[in-house]
């Protein structure tokens, strides 16, 4: 069978437990993935994680960030990238960066207001952007996870044009209904969203069902209290919600 992946682009913004849960989530629900890590972001791991994430090392680091908690924790899950292709952000003769390479759609997670313009006014200044703006064209699902507040007239203008041109813009904003006790049931929810809105199945949060109180009477992890993560796999990171 052809592989058909989701390509998952982090950029530059603050965020990337969020880019980890929905890599996470993919794995688990069986997709195969293309991720393209920005330079910025690059940046943006190394401060938010500690390590870095390089080219020539890209599974081992990744192995060693997807394992990594919102909360800090090194080892809270067991996930196996196998079946993640990482290219680098500088190759635009790679395989998103054509309309014809077969590809389901593109989730940014998370997306900063510099990737916001460049994809809405087709820079393609790097392949992250390239395939986005591919995406588009191609009429195939976008998902832009924003990461940013406040927002500046400019970017709520790249924001509509985004919207108009097809894709979903879709604020990390989490929510408290799920009945939220960690950082992680937090970042799941926004990764669960951004799923959502990919038509990607997951177990990462409680859904809404119309209980008032259900919320503030839940005692267990993420999706109904089956524990952390994608379908409740991973280990460690206990601890309440500093």
């Amino acid at each position: 069978m052809a592989r058909v992946p989701w390509v998952v682009g982090v950029s530059g913004a603050s965020g990337t437990p969020y880019a980890a849960a929905v890599i996470r989530a993919l794995l688990e629900a069986g997709e195969d993935i293309d991720l393209v890590v920005s330079r910025a972001s690059r940046l943006t791991i190394l401060d938010e994680t500690g390590h870095p994430f390089r080219d020539a090392h890209a599974e081992e680091d990744l192995r060693r960030w997807l394992a990594r908690g919102a909360d800090g924790s090194p080892d809270a899950f067991d996930t196996d990238p196998a079946r993640v292709r990482h290219w680098s952000p500088g190759d635009l003769a790679a395989g998103p960066s054509s309309g014809s390479y077969p590809v389901k759609g593109m989730l940014i997670v998370p997306a900063s207001t510099a990737c916001v313009a460049g994809v809405a006014l087709g820079l393609s200044k790097d392949l992250l952007q390239r395939a986005a703006s591919v995406t588009l064209k191609e009429r195939r699902p976008l998902v832009v996870a924003l990461r940013e507040t406040p927002l500046g007239g400019q970017t709520l203008r790249h924001l509509v044009t985004l919207d108009e041109a097809g894709a979903v813009v879709l604020p990390a904003s989490p929510a408290f209904y799920a009945g939220a006790r960690h950082i992680q049931d937090l970042v799941d929810f926004v990764a669960g969203r951004a799923l959502d809105a990919a038509g990607v199945p997951h177990k990462l949060y409680r859904r809404w069902e119309g209980e008032l109180g259900r919320g503030a009477g839940e005692t267990g992890r993420g999706a109904g209290g089956t524990g952390r993560g994608a379908g409740g796999t991973g280990r460690g990171g206990t601890g309440p919600m500093p």
